[in-house]
């Protein structure tokens, strides 16, 4: 979808809400118009259209190799989509261009409906909502738990104000809740060099949390846990879908059922772009898919 054809889907539904307002008819909005009709602000997460995040047509090559090659894909808002295929595929060029690392040479990258990622810088995109974890942990080894989490706040890092910053009320509540959102309440004094290596990969998820990001990447958080940090970390992302939208790179297949369930959505790539879709078993069961990726 274009954002043309997105433009045009808003029109009619504007005209739509209008005439349903006209008719004294009940609208999702009890009859009111202002839901398609209201001023966007820059920088506004427009999701009115049911997307948070769509790519179209993308195309990205390196020295002639072509990593991405007219790849297109859209994510709903809340939705916890799982990304799989083999190494090569594309998947973590994927993540660079929605994050800003990379740029495409063609296509179309849209946050919403009205952010054009492909005109922002990274620092720019983060700001935006969209919240990026890497496969191996990086966290502050030498603080403690709460201390990483009070550092990942959004908040003035200039040197001035960063030494006046106390936290505040509602602060304070929010990192005591992500604390228990991330199984790491009891462990808040704990320095996190002492952390356990799924504990680590939490506590990183955690401190994305704490910007209150739109939008989660997640590249392979499972790898290296044990069988029951893994299914705590299902237990996490599954509590977070909904209120976060999720794209999950991973090659873990139990895991992937997990937190997919009989009926999410979950994407192959292949040769950079998307080679088959649809639930876990949908995909398990293509003749591609079982070729180039999962085997016999």
């Amino acid at each position: 979808m274009t954002p043309d054809l997105m433009d045009a889907g808003a029109q009619r539904l504007q005209a739509h809400a209008r005439q349903e307002a006209a008719r004294g008819g009940k609208t999702a909005s009890g009859g009111r118009a202002a839901d398609y009709g209201r001023p966007i602000a820059p920088g506004t997460v427009d999701v009115a259209h049911g997307r948070i995040l769509y790519l179209e047509d993308v195309h990205v090559s390196f020295d002639g190799f072509k990593a991405i090659n007219g790849l297109n894909l859209d994510i709903a808002p809340g939705e916890l989509r799982c990304v799989i295929g083999p190494n090569g595929a594309g998947k973590t060029t994927l993540m660079d261009i929605i994050t800003g690392k990379t740029r495409p040479d063609s296509g179309t990258v849209f946050f919403g409906s009205t952010i054009d990622l492909l005109r922002h810088s990274e620092p720019e995109i983060a700001q935006m909502g969209i919240g990026r974890k890497f496969q191996k942990p990086t966290v502050f080894e030498q603080l403690s738990v709460f201390e990483n989490l009070e550092l990942a706040l959004k908040t003035d890092k200039r040197v001035w104000p960063s030494m006046r910053f106390r936290l505040d009320s509602q602060q304070r509540d929010w990192l005591a809740q992500v604390l228990h959102t991330i199984h790491l309440h009891a462990h808040a004094a704990r320095q996190a060099a002492l952390l356990s290596h799924g504990q680590k990969q939490w506590l990183e998820i955690g401190m994305l949390l704490m910007q209150a990001p739109r939008l989660l990447l997640l590249d392979e958080p499972v790898a290296g846990m044990t069988d029951e940090e893994t299914a705590r970390t299902a237990e996490l992302l599954l509590g977070l879908k909904g209120r976060h939208s999720l794209m999950v790179v991973e090659h873990d297949m139990h895991f992937v059922r997990e937190i997919a369930g009989a009926q999410g959505t979950v994407t192959v790539l292949a040769d950079g772009s998307v080679l088959a879709q649809g639930t876990l078993d949908e995909v398990q069961a293509d003749e591609r898919v079982i070729e180039v990726y999962l085997g016999r």
